[in-house]
């Protein structure tokens, strides 16, 4: 039997029939088909009329059938000569939204937003908030510098009173006894020792 004239569809009364097969289509029993004895003819069908639309009926399913199978075919072609092509999924993807986003930006409701936000930006209002929101921004600066230079001032005084003095002393002592002298006999320097260890610097 040949496979291009089996019809595969199996929706269709005639599955697995090949065309030499036709005569006895008539003979099937199809369910909910209009000749059959449970659902009667609709009035003003004959049936020769009824057997005519079943022919039809059937052949049109065969030509979708048919048509999937082209439509298949087709799909698989166009999918082999992306590979060969290297195109990938991706770039197609890539490409729709490349084109959807030039769709857009040339479309009148983004071209209208577009002229309406450039029409803000150039308004009165606009440039009466940003000189506002300048000056504020000015202010602010300058006040942080004030508190930044007073806290600077401030640590700068308690680190030169008696107290932070004689605490700096008390850190010194306690290193020294934790530590101790080096194995070569050289005491360790404080971080606040001015004098350098190394005779010859490495500069």
């Amino acid at each position: 039997m040949d496979p291009a004239s089996q019809d595969i569809n199996l929706n269709s009364p005639n599955k697995g029939l090949g065309a030499d097969h036709s005569d006895s289509l008539a003979e099937v029993p199809v369910e909910g088909a209009v000749g059959n004895s449970a659902n009667p003819l609709p009035p003003g069908l004959t049936e020769e009329e009824a057997e005519e639309l079943r022919t039809e009926l059937i052949k049109v399913e065969e030509e979708i059938n048919t048509l999937r199978q082209v439509l298949s075919a087709k799909e698989r072609h166009a999918a082999e000569l992306k590979r060969k092509l290297g195109l990938s999924p991706l770039n197609e993807l890539r490409q729709n939204i490349t084109k959807s986003w030039q769709d857009v930006q040339t479309s009148n409701a983004y071209l209208s937003a577009s002229a309406t936000l450039d029409d803000i930006a150039h308004s009165e209002a606009y440039k009466k908030t940003q000189e506002t929101l300048s000056q504020a921004g000015q202010k602010t600066s300058a006040a942080l510098t004030t508190v930044g230079t007073a806290i600077t001032r401030r640590l700068g005084d308690m680190r030169n009173s008696a107290t932070f003095k004689s605490f700096e002393d008390k850190m010194g002592n306690l290193k020294y006894k934790v530590v101790g002298t080096r194995g070569n006999g050289d005491a360790v320097s404080s971080p606040t020792d001015t004098t350098p260890t190394q005779e010859n610097p490495p500069f």
